[in-house]
C-alpha cells in the first residue's frame, strides 16, 4: 500500500489541494511537487534536448509562489501552441486530427501534451497504441514533434532553489548525453537524479549520482494511462536508507521555505500572504470560522502538520510564533 505519494504533474501544481484532501481520507501523505519541462543546450551546439526537472516541496508548498506559478504558466501557454503545431504537422502527414479532439482528451483548462495528442491518434485510428504514436511520430525530433516555450534546465533548477524545493533530474536514461547534463546542472544546484525504476536500480546512473554527490531517487512515473508499458503506482521500491538521505537534505530546505512564508505573513498579515500558508494545509478549515484568535494559533496548527516536534521547538519558529501572537486573522 502506498503511504507517501509525491504528485508531480507536468508544469502545474493545481492538483495538489485535491490530492491532499483525498489522501487524508485514506491515511496517505502527499509531497507537493511538479515536473518542469525544460530544454538543455550543449555549449557550442545549436541542438536542444528536452529535460524534465522534478521539484519536491514541503507540505506548505513553495515559497515565492507567484514567481513559480508565473514561470509554469509561461510553459503551459507554450504547450498549447506546441500541441497545435503537432496537430498541424500530423495533418500535413495525412493523419487528420482536430484541435477540439485533443483539447477534450486533455480536459478543461489543461495544457495538452504529447500524451494527449497520442491518445487522439489512437482514437482516430492512425496508430494502434500510444507506444506506436511516439515511436513513429512524436518522439524527440520526430516528424510531428514540436517544441514549446520551455526554459533552460539550469534556470528551472535555480528557481526551485529560490522557492524552497529539491531539484531532481527525471528519467536520465532517456537523455542522449546524461553525463554532460548532470555535470552542468550539479553546478547550478541539482540535488539528485532518478536511478530507481520499476524494473530495478540502474547501475550506470547510480555511479553518476556517486560521482557528482547527488541523491539517488526514483518513482513510478505513473500517468494514469493504463495499458501495457506503464508502471503501476507504487511499483518502485525505494530502500529506507534512500528515503532517509532524501529527508536529511530536504528537511532543512523545507523548514527554510516554511520560515520564509510565515515571516512574510508576520511582516505583512495580508489575505494574500495568509493564502500562502493555507494553500496546501487544511485550507478550507482555516478559511471558515475556525476558532483561531491570533496568528500564533494559526502557526501552531500549521506547524503541527508540517514539522516534527524538534523542528517546531527550534528558536527560529518560537520567535515567529511570538511575533505572530499579536496578529489577528481576518476569517471573513
Amino acid at each position: 500500500m502506498v503511504k507517501v505519494l509525491a504528485l508531480t504533474d507536468h508544469d502545474t501544481m493545481s492538483g495538489i489541494p485535491e490530492a491532499i484532501e483525498t489522501a487524508r481520507r485514506f491515511g496517505m501523505k502527499i509531497i507537493p511537487g511538479v515536473e518542469i519541462s525544460t530544454i538543455f543546450c550543449q555549449r557550442g551546439s545549436e541542438s536542444e534536448e528536452p529535460v524534465h526537472i522534478l521539484a519536491y516541496y514541503s507540505s506548505c508548498g513553495p515559497s515565492k509562489y507567484e514567481e513559480l506559478e508565473n514561470f509554469l504558466a509561461n510553459i503551459r501557454d507554450g504547450r498549447f501552441l506546441r500541441a497545435k503545431d503537432m496537430i498541424l504537422k500530423l495533418n500535413k502527414l495525412k493523419l487528420p486530427l482536430k484541435w477540439e479532439h485533443v483539447a477534450k482528451i486533455a480536459g478543461k483548462g489543461v495544457a495538452p501534451g504529447r500524451l494527449h495528442v497520442a491518445r487522439a491518434m489512437v482514437e482516430a485510428g492512425h496508430v494502434e497504441n500510444l507506444k506506436q504514436a511516439f515511436a513513429r511520430y512524436l518522439y524527440d525530433g520526430g516528424p510531428a514533434y514540436s517544441t514549446g516555450s520551455e526554459p533552460l534546465a539550469e534556470v528551472a533548477v535555480q528557481l526551485i532553489h529560490r522557492t524552497g524545493g529539491l531539484a531532481v533530474l527525471a528519467h536520465p536514461w532517456a537523455l542522449k548525453n546524461p553525463a554532460a547534463i548532470i555535470r552542468k546542472l550539479k553546478d547550478v544546484g541539482l540535488h539528485g537524479l532518478e536511478v530507481y525504476r520499476s524494473d530495478g536500480k540502474l547501475v550506470a546512473y547510480t555511479d553518476l549520482a556517486d560521482t557528482y554527490g547527488l541523491l539517488k531517487l526514483g518513482g513510478s512515473d505513473y500517468h494514469g494511462r493504463g495499458g501495457h508499458g506503464e508502471s503501476e503506482l507504487g511499483s518502485v521500491k525505494l530502500p529506507v536508507l534512500v528515503l532517509n538521505d532524501f529527508l536529511k537534505v530536504a528537511r532543512p530546505i523545507w523548514c527554510g521555505a516554511i520560515k520564509e512564508i510565515l515571516e512574510s505573513y508576520a511582516d505583512e498579515p495580508s489575505d494574500s500572504n495568509l493564502s500562502h500558508i493555507t494553500r496546501y494545509g487544511r485550507g478550507k478549515m482555516l478559511k471558515r470560522n475556525y476558532p483561531l484568535n491570533c496568528g500564533k494559533g494559526l502557526v501552531d496548527e500549521c506547524l503541527s502538520l508540517w514539522l516534527t516536534n524538534e523542528e517546531r521547538q527550534s528558536a527560529e519558529f518560537e520567535a515567529i510564533k511570538l511575533k505572530l501572537s499579536h496578529v489577528s486573522i481576518n476569517q471573513g
